[in-house]
């Protein structure tokens, strides 16, 4: 894996706006924003971009599968004037779990599905 120089990861806010960046690759994962009340994804550290950076996204897509999914997408670099950079999410119709973190993914849908029975197993023996 490349590993970067700090200093890259502050030239995302120097970008001109009218300059298009496009990665291809990234890991996001999905994690849920209490501000808003919904899952967002936010990029991984150890990447070509900054960790914690916001992507755009189908909601739809972050509900299929638990908190702390990882997803592998390619994305465009977004810089408003006076706002934080973000990234879209291209291609965001075949946005697709990442195969590099399927243990990962699989122990996270299989533990949700777990605690869901179990919970229902209490409550109706409960009754």
């Amino acid at each position: 894996m490349l590993v970067l120089p700090p200093f890259y990861f502050m030239q995302l806010s120097l970008l001109p706006s009218d300059e298009q960046r496009y990665f291809l690759d990234l890991f996001a994962q999905v994690v849920f924003d209490t501000r808003r009340n919904r899952p967002r994804l936010k990029t991984i550290c150890s990447q070509r971009v900054p960790g914690d950076l916001a992507v755009s996204c189908p909601a739809r897509l972050l509900n299929r599968f638990p908190e702390g999914t990882i997803y592998k997408l390619d994305a465009k670099l977004v810089q408003l004037p006076g706002k934080q950079p973000y990234l879209v999410a291209v291609n965001r119709r075949n946005m697709q779990r990442a195969l590099e973190f399927y243990d990962h993914n699989r122990q996270l849908q299989n533990g949700i599905a777990r605690t869901r029975h179990t919970s229902r197993n209490k409550r109706s023996s409960s009754s």
